[in-house]
């Protein structure tokens, strides 16, 4: 089992990605916005499934390859650097907007509003470089059985991101309606966060491969 330390150190970092505005965020709170938490949360739960998804593909074969493999393990960690940066550059970019500025959406059946919760979960770029790119970081050989701190960590990801989103989803006309009040924090927030996704994508690079 992954030590105490390793697995605080991965909490956070999931913690991390999980308030770093996404398309499964954007997704929920302009869902909940334009038709309510209940279709916010039928859409949080496809999200979720999504999640699990990710989880049980990265424990049953990816991190275990690409620890095995050290250049595919290089190329997903500076794949997964540079992806970080992206995101940085978008937070920062000139025009960018937050994601407590809602879009409009359309009103859908309950099981489109799951199906497109799901769908955004899946295909969401950030959710899958971070199990492909941050959780093989924490997965150490000597540690024990690769599989079972795969599925450890990634229980501790789908734990904190369902959480997260939740909570996004059920407060997101409060959120929207407080940043409406007081504009400069979308620039605090989208400024703060790009700041610390640069380096969290200068760490993940430079980074030394953590098993052996």
């Amino acid at each position: 089992m992954p030590s105490a330390t390793h697995w605080l150190l991965f909490a956070g970092s999931a913690l991390l990605m999980a308030v770093t505005p996404g398309p499964n965020m954007i997704y929920l709170i302009s869902r909940a916005l334009c038709q309510g938490r209940k279709a916010g949360v039928l859409s949080w739960l496809g999200v979720v499934l999504g999640f699990g998804l990710h989880m049980v593909c990265a424990a049953l074969g990816l991190t275990a390859l690409f620890l095995a493999v050290p250049l595919g393990y290089e190329v997903l960690k500076f794949a997964g650097g540079l992806y970080l940066l992206w995101l940085a550059w978008q937070a920062l970019r000139p025009g960018a907007r937050s994601p407590f500025e809602p879009r409009p959406m359309a009103m859908e059946r309950p099981a489109r509003l799951f199906a497109m919760g799901l769908l955004t979960s899946v295909l969401n770029p950030k959710v899958a470089m971070f199990y492909l790119s941050v959780l093989p970081q924490f997965v150490v050989a000597k540690d024990g059985a690769v599989l079972a701190q795969s599925l450890m960590l990634g229980a501790t990801q789908v734990g904190i991101g369902a959480s997260v989103n939740l909570a996004v989803t059920l407060f997101a006309a409060g959120m929207v309606r407080w940043f409406a009040r007081h504009r400069v924090w979308l620039a605090v927030q989208r400024h703060l966060m790009g700041v610390v996704l640069g380096a969290l994508a200068i760490r993940l690079i430079s980074q030394q491969r953590s098993a052996a």
